[in-house]
């Protein structure tokens, strides 16, 4: 009998690879913004992280809180944290990838190499972003620009579809208020971009209050990321330092 996938991936993590970054996708997406990143660089995998629903788990429901996210991602982890690991998040899901690591520290489970966190102001200054603000019909042309950039056709039921993620996403991003940072054992890398109107990187100062931080500036808007440009491949790189 074949073996059921792990729902959690879009794909299944090899485990012939040498290290993993696990890429947990933005506010109102799934694991396929990632497809134009590359598999494997340097002996790494890139690991695109499903949430519920999302994508071919639309029909479960979306968590509340990204500390139940965290909570529930945690087990489906765990059989791939026998060798050296960091978290990716762009925007919000930066904040996952934060919670993620919190807990396990609290668990005295293995620690990601790094955390690569992008565009995104540190837990403990938040919530932020002009989504927290914007009306139904500004969150669907921001779809309808995120989905275009994906390279996929912003259609009206397709729309109609992610806006459901999106609200879910946007609810638990404001329900995220750490009242104080946990410093983390991990090194951070914090990303921003010259052309980001949303986080611009003055903004992302906070994060040194979380732990050792190294702050890059890559050129590009908000949404570069999603075509893995060399710099971000270099960044990726240069944080997973001797393990690649």
């Amino acid at each position: 009998m074949a073996a059921v996938r792990n729902r959690w991936f879009a794909r299944e993590p090899k485990p012939n690879s040498h290290a993993y970054v696990f890429c947990l996708p933005y506010s109102g997406c799934g694991a396929s913004m990632y497809r134009q990143w590359p598999e494997v660089m340097h002996g790494v995998e890139m690991c695109a992280v499903q949430p519920p629903g999302r994508e071919n788990r639309l029909r479960e429901p979306a968590f509340d809180t990204y500390e139940e996210l965290a909570e529930a991602l945690i087990p489906q982890l765990l059989p791939y944290l026998d060798r050296p690991f960091a978290f990716f998040g762009h925007c919000a899901s930066s904040l996952v990838g934060y919670e993620v690591t919190v807990q396990l520290l609290g668990r005295g489970l293995p620690l990601p190499t790094r955390l690569f966190v992008s565009s995104q102001v540190a837990p403990h200054q938040g919530p932020h972003g002009r989504f927290l603000d914007m009306t139904d019909e500004q969150l669907a042309d921001e779809l309808s620009l995120l989905i275009t950039e994906m390279g996929g056709n912003p259609r009206p039921d397709i729309i109609d579809v992610a806006m459901g993620t999106l609200l879910a996403d946007i609810a638990a991003n404001r329900r995220y208020k750490p009242a104080e940072p946990t410093v983390l054992p991990v090194p951070i890398t914090a990303l921003s971009w010259r052309e980001d109107k949303e986080v611009p990187g003055a903004l992302m100062g906070g994060w040194s209050e979380c732990g050792e931080v190294a702050f890059r500036e890559l050129e590009g808007g908000h949404y570069r990321f999603i075509s893995a440009p060399e710099t971000l491949k270099d960044e990726l790189r240069r944080g997973m330092g001797a393990v690649v």
